[in-house]
């Protein structure tokens, strides 16, 4: 009877050794196309999502630092680590990444997924939304634009001017612009537009907008948010306030943002990719929005740049900043 206990608990121990030993570990590539904490958020909800899913990652992440170029090469070097899946964090790196894949040989187009993406029909990533077609999906973080701008008017009554600071060199910007646009216009003011093309350039970019409009209005424009300090800095000097579209800016100093908590659309990222990882077609794939926003108020900084809160806002906010 001894003997036979002794034997199930070897046997045992050995089917648990052979399990783990089973286990697979993935590996994923990740290339990020400039440091914020938006970006950086995303990042983390990405892993804490794989972790909390029970998947063994081996991870290698890159960051482009906000030079295309980079983005290239690190798209190059991505698909030499044989990965079993790609992750672009913004259009630059997807775009850089999906140019890669498309010349590789068969074998080697392993699945590319997007987060951080305003919009991957126009940037060329995907054939539709529902149907993406190719052996690329993601989330996309389309802004409510409309929402948006319901806030600034509730800020500012009368909204004349509002300036936008972009790189016109971004898809995704050029994009969100020409949204704005049509939307401002349909609302009886008039957008401002100063374009750069890296993240030094900001500071003059924000000078040149004082005495000219009302309020500036940052988007998710990697390159701009990457010196959003720079921007802040100007609002504080001219009482021009600075106004920002995902909440993690305004703890920088935004006046407020209505956006997204990115990292919420890292974790749904990483769900995406638990379906992926165990085979679902990225082809068939339908690319996924996050729909809840958040009202994120920085009142020491609306203080510094001279805007007065209304109650309305105050009640409605999910986080006040002091």
């Amino acid at each position: 009877m001894m003997k036979k206990s002794v034997f199930f608990l070897i046997l045992i121990f050995t089917l648990i050794s052979f399990s783990t030993v089973q286990a697979k570990t993935y590996r994923i590539s990740i290339s990020q196309f400039v440091e914020h904490p938006a970006l950086g958020a995303i990042l983390k909800g990405f892993q804490d999502s794989i972790r909390d899913q029970g998947l063994k990652v081996d991870y290698r992440v890159h960051n482009a630092q906000g030079n295309m170029g980079t983005a290239g090469q690190i798209a190059q070097q991505m698909l030499g680590e044989n990965p079993d899946l790609i992750l672009a964090i913004t259009t630059p790196t997807a775009q850089a990444s999906a140019q890669v894949l498309k010349k590789a040989p068969p074998h080697m187009r392993v699945p590319l997924l997007f987060s951080g993406v305003t919009d991957p029909k126009s940037a060329g990533l995907v054939r539709s939304w529902e149907r993406p077609g190719k052996n690329i999906t993601g989330v996309s973080d389309m802004l409510p634009i409309a929402k948006h701008l319901d806030m600034l008017e509730e800020f500012l009554p009368k909204l004349k001017k509002l300036g936008l600071i972009y790189n016109s060199g971004e898809a995704n910007s050029k994009i969100l612009v020409k949204v704005i646009k049509k939307e401002a216009s349909q609302r009886g003011f008039r957008i401002v537009p100063v374009t750069v093309s890296k993240s030094s350039e900001v500071y003059q970019a924000a000078k040149s907008l004082v005495g000219r409009v009302d309020a500036v209005y940052i988007t998710t424009d990697s390159t701009v948010i990457s010196a959003l300090e720079s921007a802040i800095k100007v609002g504080i000097r001219n009482k021009l306030p600075i106004f920002a579209s995902d909440v993690d800016s305004v703890s920088r100093g935004a006046v407020a943002a209505m956006g997204f908590d990115y990292y919420k659309h890292g974790y749904q990222t990483g769900v995406m990719a638990k379906k992926i990882l165990e085979g679902a077609n990225p082809a068939t794939t339908p690319v996924e929005t996050q729909k809840e926003l958040q009202l994120h108020i920085n009142q020491t900084y609306a203080a510094k740049m001279g805007v007065t809160i209304p109650k309305s806002l105050l009640a409605k906010a999910n986080k006040l900043i002091k």
